[in-house]
């Protein structure tokens, strides 16, 4: 059951000390969506911090204007923790001792999968970002959207939408951004920022990535991995292979777009996508993953090779239901 957003607006409102906490390895949206509130609540003269543990990636890093910081002890006692875009405390992993300290949590996130694992809740599958979520509550508190604020917010909403494309798109999407529009964002600008803003490793990296592609089910499913030794050979960083499974599921005629990322000997990161009618939610969910319908994730843990057959084998049974 969520809450409403007035009675998390007041707990905000009570709150002095406040730490937010987006999952690990952000993404747009987990970066834009605690941007926003960060500065919403700054502005409301709260002490408040976006604690992370792992870097920013480039192309998300102009919206950090000394919001993010890893030093747990910023904040010695907070009297609220927000878990953002993130289904559990597993999602921040070195930071969840800190997570628990405050006497008051609150998850906002927008994942089917997410259990409530917080005293206040506000979950919404339907909505197409977190930063849908954060928006709606800043408005029912009544905090002006200012052009920061709202650029954050359509960062957040423009990349968990595929820029405007995945079919969770929707006409409130397009309201919301209208909104954001009327708050004075250079919408342009932010893009630039996030979608043409690549190292030519980006570019080695994919290039090898894509070397790797294979398909089954006649041409429905591509998968395509990347290795540590490929990092090393072209001098990439991991997070610069983000996109790729997007790259796949653009592929004519298929269906699921699969990408394995090694993280160690024995531990693979698996990112999934589907097209139309696969839920790969479910199929992370018996990798002991979640996610979204259309797009989702998991983690193995065995060799590459050991993956790649394991994943083959869980997408192949979906298929043939």
């Amino acid at each position: 059951m969520n809450n409403s957003f007035h009675e998390i607006g007041d707990v905000i409102f009570k709150s002095e000390n406040i730490l937010l906490y987006p999952h690990l390895n952000m993404d747009g949206d987990a970066m834009g969506s605690a941007v926003a509130l960060c500065i919403a609540l700054r502005n409301l003269g709260k002490n408040c911090y976006i604690l992370i543990e792992d870097k920013v990636a480039d192309n998300l890093a102009f919206m950090d204007k000394g919001y993010c910081t890893s030093e747990q002890n910023i904040i010695e006692n907070p009297d609220l923790s927000v878990s953002m875009d993130c289904g559990d405390m597993g999602r921040f992993p070195n930071r969840k001792e800190k997570f628990v300290q405050a006497p008051t949590t609150i998850c906002i996130d927008h994942h089917r999968t997410t259990a409530e694992f917080c005293q206040y809740n506000y979950i919404d599958p339907k909505a197409a970002a977190t930063g849908e979520i954060v928006f709606k509550l800043l408005k029912a508190m009544g905090i002006e959207i200012t052009r920061e604020i709202g650029e954050a917010l359509f960062a957040a909403i423009t990349t968990d939408t595929g820029n405007f494309q995945y079919s969770n798109t929707t006409k409130e999407t397009h309201a919301i951004v209208a909104e954001l529009y009327d708050a004075g964002i250079n919408a342009s600008q932010v893009s630039v920022n996030i979608y043409e803003n690549n190292r030519i490793e980006r570019l080695l990296i994919t290039n090898r990535i894509l070397s790797t592609l294979t398909t089954e089910c006649n041409g429905k499913v591509a998968i395509c991995y990347v290795t540590r030794q490929m990092l090393k050979e072209t001098g990439a960083l991991m997070e610069e292979t983000e996109g790729v499974v997007q790259q796949l599921r653009a592929i004519a005629g298929v269906e699921v777009a699969v990408f394995l990322k090694e993280k160690d000997d024995t531990t693979i990161k698996v990112s999934m996508r589907s097209k139309s009618y696969v839920d790969v939610a479910a199929i992370a969910a018996e990798l002991g993953g979640g996610g979204h319908i259309r797009a989702a994730g998991a983690t193995i843990n065995s060799p590459m090779a050991q993956a790649l057959d394991t994943i083959k084998a869980h997408i192949i049974e979906s298929l043939e239901k």
